[in-house]
């Protein structure tokens, strides 16, 4: 099954049973830098050279064909829309994002809308899974580098970088003996090297830093609201 590595992500923190969302205030971000990783690796985007010491590098939408996935095509043109850096972008390719993202999980028949109450009175959806092959194979990709040390290929990688940027890859392997320490400290490892090709790796990087950063903001704002 092809599927974009934001759908892995989101798969990878929905819970297989309840059905629900883990850092789910983080995933905004999440997925508007998953959305822009997935166009950097394609090789549909750049980042331009700072134009003077006070602007920031921009994104550019670069190379043809342009891709068939709807959700990508969407992406791009946000991009053309006028030119963004590239955290500005991560948020902006973010919102809704989410949304379209379980529907589309729903139809490839991974997960299924369950529709409830809480406390008998609001109501909610929650997403449990429906067919987990898709997952066990997901997770037996990411189990090879973060378990057992493996290599992990550029698309594996990409997605262990996403899952590292919210602390949550331990989360989501079986780790067996191998403390949860050690799974983390190999996940950043991998977000941090040179897994990226080199035509790409400058696109791949900015993506990284900027839903790190925006990751980042989202959560202090968020403290701060509680308290």
């Amino acid at each position: 099954m092809e599927t974009l590595i934001a759908e892995d992500v989101l798969l990878l923190l929905l819970d297989d049973e309840k059905g629900t969302l883990a850092h789910a205030d983080k995933i905004q971000p999440l997925l508007g830098g998953a959305l822009l990783i997935e166009l950097a690796l394609a090789e549909r985007i750049e980042v331009a050279d700072r134009t003077s010491r006070w602007s920031t590098p921009k994104v550019a939408v670069v190379g043809c064909p342009r891709p068939d996935d709807p959700l990508l095509v969407d992406a791009i043109a946000i991009i053309e829309e006028k030119p963004r850096g590239p955290q500005s972008l991560v948020t902006r390719l973010g919102k809704g994002t989410k949304e379209v993202l379980l529907h589309r999980l729903v139809e490839r028949g991974l997960v299924h809308a369950a529709r409830g109450k809480v406390l008998g009175l609001f109501p909610r959806t929650t997403w449990p899974a429906a067919d987990r092959g898709h997952e066990h194979a997901l997770l037996g990709r990411l189990e090879g580098p973060l378990v057992r040390g493996l290599r992990a290929d550029e698309r594996t990688s990409a997605l262990i970088s996403l899952l590292a940027a919210i602390d949550h890859a331990h989360h989501v392997v079986e780790r067996g003996d191998v403390p949860a320490k050690e799974v983390k400290r190999r996940a950043q490892e991998i977000a941090d090297g040179d897994w990226a090709a080199a035509a790409v790796k400058d696109a791949v990087v900015a993506a990284q830093r900027a839903m790190t950063a925006a990751i980042v903001a989202t959560t202090a704002a968020a403290a701060a609201g509680g308290s």
